[in-house]
């Protein structure tokens, strides 16, 4: 009793000539197919290289594109030359030029020898598991595919929404219950030939041949037809991503293959010249026997597709910078943003650097200039003060800024009078933790000495802009760490809510407040509200600033100026 091996190859076909004398020299006799679009000098090299290798043949050719019924021809064909030339081989392994052994062909022999009547193939409804990427599941069986989707992409997309719309559908015949699975099996003779032998075959190829992805589903549903004991697995480790493609293994995966104790895996790299001698020549360094265990190397491979579809917080990358809320974090680390503080009191930046020894910047998005802390032109990742450089992706900016400074808090201001692009980003980012006074923006105007027509002018601008951003940060789909006080309700009590921004910029940096910033002088500022107010302007964002009048209406003398104490 013995193995046999049936060889689909298609390219590199030095490598497939490297594991056939492999397979031959364990005592499996191999049966090889070779894609009929190999060209007809290439293909008789490889034969003549292989002629005086003992018991190894070659099948008639199809010519095998994916997706199509040409692979399956395939299989049969060498599945039947194998049956009928070597009548001792008990089990026909499925395997591709690409398959590398990774234990000794004896342990395989050993353990199919132990298990004469189990027929290891991968089978399971449509309905059972969500295999499918990118595809058809059901619908691989009910419509008809004529048409090579890689090929003829148009006319294939286009017939299926014809028969889709008609509401046309096939009859599966016999019966059958629709199976899929890898492509990779291993089959008993009895329940091999018994699919090639079965007196509807034709019946059964006429239906397959316009199914899609056919080598997935027509031994896999013919099999539950005739065998007596199916474990549904593949003795092939084979890892698909998460776009429903191969993974392909290089030499620096050996000892990944090697913690799997499967016996031959797909897809090897064909200049992976490490691992073709660690698993072709090294006997010293084979596998431990055991029983074949992809699910141990499972979590790897999760980690990787996880490293690929969602990246490293804030840092992009190809397959997911065109897609919006793709990112896995829009930023690298917390950052802090502040509105309205630097205009409400004095020397706010450098208090602020001082009580948290975070690094505090200006207005970055500022319309002339980046304005860095200590004015620097540069900081770290070259990122300059060009403000044509920074619009032209603001987004990017503030990514690569927290990227580039990570391991430092980095704190900046901001305000209506700033570029406003940038808002939702910061919205959305759960590292964002911004602070608002809202109608803080007033206090540089009513300190101005413009005419008061041009005051009330930008007054009704910047509460427009600073309104839509309130609405921005309110909405449901931010995801920042939002405070937003009126300007009245905060000069009332500020102790408190600087007390809560240090201890929100993180433990490291809290501290009880015992220096605070002087507040600016605020003396007339209600009459400066009301005046707008008498101009047309509702002025709603500062809050309640009460005018104090006398009883003829003449103004009192101002309050003392609103400090913090």
């Amino acid at each position: 009793m013995s193995v046999g091996i049936v060889m689909l190859v298609h390219t590199a076909l030095n490598r497939a000539e490297q594991a056939a004398r492999h397979w031959a020299a364990g005592g499996c006799p191999v049966v090889i197919h070779v894609d009929k679009m190999v060209d007809r000098k290439t293909y008789d090299a490889f034969a003549n290289a292989l002629s005086g290798v003992p018991n190894v043949e070659f099948s008639t050719r199809f010519k095998c594109e994916w997706g199509t019924w040409g692979i399956v021809a395939a299989s049969q064909a060498a599945s039947e030359l194998m049956l009928s030339k070597f009548s001792f081989v008990r089990h026909v392994y499925l395997a591709s030029g690409s398959c590398l052994p990774l234990r000794p062909v004896d342990e395989l022999v050993e353990y199919l020898e132990a298990r004469p009547r189990t027929d290891f193939i991968e089978s399971a409804t449509t309905s059972d598991v969500p295999w499918t990427v990118g595809g058809l599941d059901a619908e691989r069986f009910t419509l008809r595919f004529p048409f090579s989707w890689k090929r003829h992409r148009l006319l294939f997309d286009r017939y299926v929404q014809i028969q889709r719309k008609l509401k046309l559908k096939r009859r599966v015949p016999n019966g059958l219950v629709p199976h899929m699975g890898s492509q990779w099996w291993c089959l008993t003779r009895q329940t091999l030939s018994a699919i090639l032998q079965d007196p509807d075959r034709a019946v059964y190829d006429a239906y397959f041949k316009r199914v899609w992805i056919p080598d997935e589903s027509y031994f896999q549903t013919l099999s539950r037809q005739y065998s007596t004991n199916i474990e549904s697995r593949s003795l092939t480790l084979s890892k698909f991503d998460f776009q429903g493609k191969p993974h392909i293994f290089y030499d620096d995966h050996l000892q990944l293959l090697r913690r799997s104790d499967c016996f031959v895996a797909r897809k090897i790299w064909p200049h992976a010249d490490r691992l073709y001698e660690a698993f072709l020549t090294d006997t010293a360094g084979a596998m431990k026997r055991t029983e074949p265990n992809p699910g141990k190397i499972d979590r790897i491979f999760a980690k990787a597709v996880e490293r690929r579809t969602r990246g490293r917080p804030g840092l992009y990358m190809q397959s997911r910078f065109p897609n919006e809320d793709w990112e896995n974090g829009v930023t690298a680390a917390p950052y802090s943003v502040f509105q309205g503080f630097a205009e409400l009191f004095e020397n706010f930046e450098p208090w602020l650097a001082k009580a948290t020894g975070a690094r505090v910047h200006g207005h970055l998005f500022a319309p002339d200039r980046v304005r860095f802390a200590d004015g620097r032109e540069t900081i770290h990742g070259a990122l300059s003060d060009s403000a044509l450089v920074r619009d032209n992706n603001p987004s990017g900016f503030l990514t690569n800024l927290i990227w580039n400074t990570r391991g430092e808090r980095q704190c900046f201001q901001f305000g209506p009078a700033d570029t406003q692009i940038i808002n939702w980003r910061m919205a959305k980012d759960h590292n964002a933790q911004i602070s608002v006074i809202s109608g803080a923006w007033s206090v540089p105007l009513f300190k101005s000495n413009l005419n008061f027509i041009d005051i009330r002018k930008q007054a009704a601008l910047l509460q427009k802009i600073e309104s839509e951003h309130l609405d921005v940060l309110r909405s449901p789909f931010s995801k920042a760490r939002v405070r937003i006080w009126s300007m009245a309700e905060f000069i009332e009590a500020p102790m408190e809510p600087l007390q809560g921004i240090l201890d929100e910029i993180g433990p490291q940096h809290a501290r009880r407040l015992s220096e605070v910033p002087k507040m600016v002088d605020l003396s007339g500022f209600g009459q400066f509200l009301q005046n707008l107010k008498n101009q047309g302007m509702h002025p709603y964002l500062m809050g309640d600033f009460p005018v104090d009048r006398g009883p003829e209406g003449a103004s009192k003398p101002p309050r003392k100026p609103y400090l913090v104490q």
